[in-house]
């Protein structure tokens, strides 16, 4: 609850080594499947970005104030699938090396160690739920697994999920693995077809989002304990081998939550037997709804989640303008997450993200039809609450420059370095004269000053931090939004206004004086006990208790 996270795609970000821009070599037989899928034309493949150039960039990141890195899986992928490259990280075939589109061990263990000189803690994106597609159904593949027996339309779906009462039946796919490809996976119980499902494509609805393949990768059986244990294997490795300071958990709602109390609790014991004793997990689980989240923190015994919730809070009060009630709402659930090791100020904090797209585009798809500046001042003013609220804040890498993107997925993973994707060159950035064609590692953005400027106040005040969270005030309407953040020592009061034009409102005295400690405009004043608050269109002060 003290750091300052960034969310970085090292393909996407700077490439300081061209030699490893196609992967694995030619020559290099065992990794050929990790070879190609190099195009820094087509948003769906390689860029070239790597662990070398993410590690000259470290003072680029040090600078405005982030002290943890999280990078999606860094870990060995099949380079191509289904006309698209593992540029991300999430389609793993070996979990004991490292892509080498991205380096070597060699120069993650480099960049670790530049990292931590600089005090930046660094969290590696994890994933059990699946892996790379290699295994195939006779029944929809084909007898050799690499045709399709099924219609064009039928295709489009995938394989058709068999539920567990149809397997019950005697219903049933038959895995095949195309040949040459029968230890492509390490550890090689991986490459095990028992050890999976093999039920189909999931409709991301009822037991098929947990049993059924995601969008074809072969989804493991994590309920058998071989799987539960032989995972838990695989990152203690990864702990030992590296020393991360945590792990971000993807795809956790699509795992049976039994195996999460058996997998966090035993990594976090094991990294503290290595002396890593805060080390930290958070995990994925694409929810807005706080009690469903909380499962995942206390039943499912992860610290922490990524926290959907307050990004839908965002977007309902600076893009929609509804009420500030909603956040009030949001805030009033924070209970559920207490338990014995998690509580609301260890939620992760976001507002953008490589799956749902960047805030500052669906500001740009929003009917209310924002102008430039106004565009702007909704951005900084949902960061600066990433910062404000409890919760630890996340930037997702290029925000600070002004990235727009045209939605989602591919849409949103913009390449800071020089970008050769025209659909993403032609993009107007905000609070930014060049485009994504040009190096877009700018101190002087306005955006990136702001995060500095965020990251400050967060890391002066020890109530933004670890402070009790207590709503003051909220309104059915576009406008104020006050909270206090208490620790025995510090009192803070914080002054949001979303509306468009400036607010005033009068609440009944905190016993004591405030002092404004933001340069930004706003008041404070105590009349006939009363304290007076007024605060301009789309800004934030905060007052502290003297």
């Amino acid at each position: 609850s003290h750091e300052v996270f960034y969310f970085v795609l090292p393909d996407r970000f700077n490439n300081g080594d061209l030699s490893n821009d196609l992967g694995a070599k030619a020559n290099d037989k065992k990794r050929a499947a990790s070879r190609g899928g190099f195009d820094k034309s087509n948003k769906g493949m390689y860029h070239g970005g790597d662990l070398k150039g993410l590690t000259e960039k470290l003072p680029y990141l040090d600078n405005m104030g982030v002290t943890a890195i999280w990078l999606t899986p860094i870990l060995r992928n099949r380079a191509v699938q289904a006309g698209s490259a593992g540029y991300h990280g999430y389609w793993i075939l070996d979990f004991t090396d490292i892509d080498p589109h991205f380096g070597s061990i060699h120069d993650l263990q480099h960049f670790i160690k530049q990292a931590h000189k600089r005090n930046i803690k660094v969290f590696f994106d994890i994933i059990t739920n699946h892996t790379a597609d290699v295994i195939k159904y006779k029944e929809c593949h084909g007898d050799d697994g690499l045709g399709w027996l099924i219609s064009p339309k039928e295709k489009n779906a995938g394989c058709p999920y068999i539920s567990t009462a149809e397997l019950a039946q005697g219903k049933h796919y038959t895995p095949i693995i195309p040949k040459g490809d029968e230890d492509l996976k390490k550890p090689a119980w991986l490459n095990n077809p028992n050890y999976y499902h093999n039920q189909g494509d999931s409709t991301w609805q009822g037991e098929s989002a947990q049993n059924g393949d995601f969008a074809g990768l072969d989804d493991l059986k994590t309920e058998d304990t071989f799987v539960v244990n032989g995972f838990i294997n695989i990152y203690k490795n990864i702990i030992d081998t590296f020393k991360p300071d945590g792990f971000r958990i993807d795809t956790v709602k699509h795992v049976n939550i039994e195996f999460w109390s058996k997998f966090a609790p035993a990594l976090v014991n094991h990294a503290k037997k290595q002396g890593i004793n805060n080390f930290f997990m958070f995990g994925e689980v694409y929810s807005a709804d706080p009690k469903y989240l909380s499962r995942f923190t206390t039943t499912g015994k992860i610290q922490s989640v990524l926290d959907f919730g307050f990004q839908q809070a965002m977007v309902n009060t600076l893009i929609k303008q509804q009420g500030t009630d909603k956040l009030a709402q949001l805030f009033a659930q924070d209970h559920y997450y207490n338990d014995q090791d998690s509580n609301a100020n260890e939620l992760v904090n976001f507002i953008s993200n490589h799956d749902m797209g960047r805030f500052a585009y669906m500001l740009k798809q929003d009917k209310h039809h924002y102008s430039e500046q106004e565009k702007i001042a909704r951005l900084k003013l949902a960061s600066a609450l990433m910062f404000l609220a409890r919760g630890i804040p996340v930037i997702y890498y290029g925000d600070e420059q002004g990235f727009v993107g045209d939605g989602g997925d591919q849409d949103s993973r913009q390449d800071m370095m020089p970008s050769q994707v025209k659909s993403y060159n032609d993009d107007d950035l905000l609070a930014n004269n060049k485009s994504t064609a040009d190096d877009n590692f700018d101190i002087t953005n306005e955006l990136y000053q702001s995060f500095s400027q965020y990251a400050e106040l967060y890391q002066h005040y020890l109530a933004l931090r670890t402070g009790q969270q207590k709503t003051l005030y909220s309104q059915p309407t576009a406008g104020l939004f006050i909270f206090s953040k208490t620790t025995p020592e510090q009192q803070l009061v914080i002054v949001v206004n979303t509306k468009n034009e400036a607010q005033t409102v009068q609440l009944k005295t905190l016993a004591g004086k405030y002092k404004k400690i933001t340069t930004d405009k706003g008041q404070l004043t105590i009349n006939n006990k009363n304290l007076v608050i007024s605060q301009p269109a789309l800004s934030f002060a905060i007052y502290k208790r003297i």
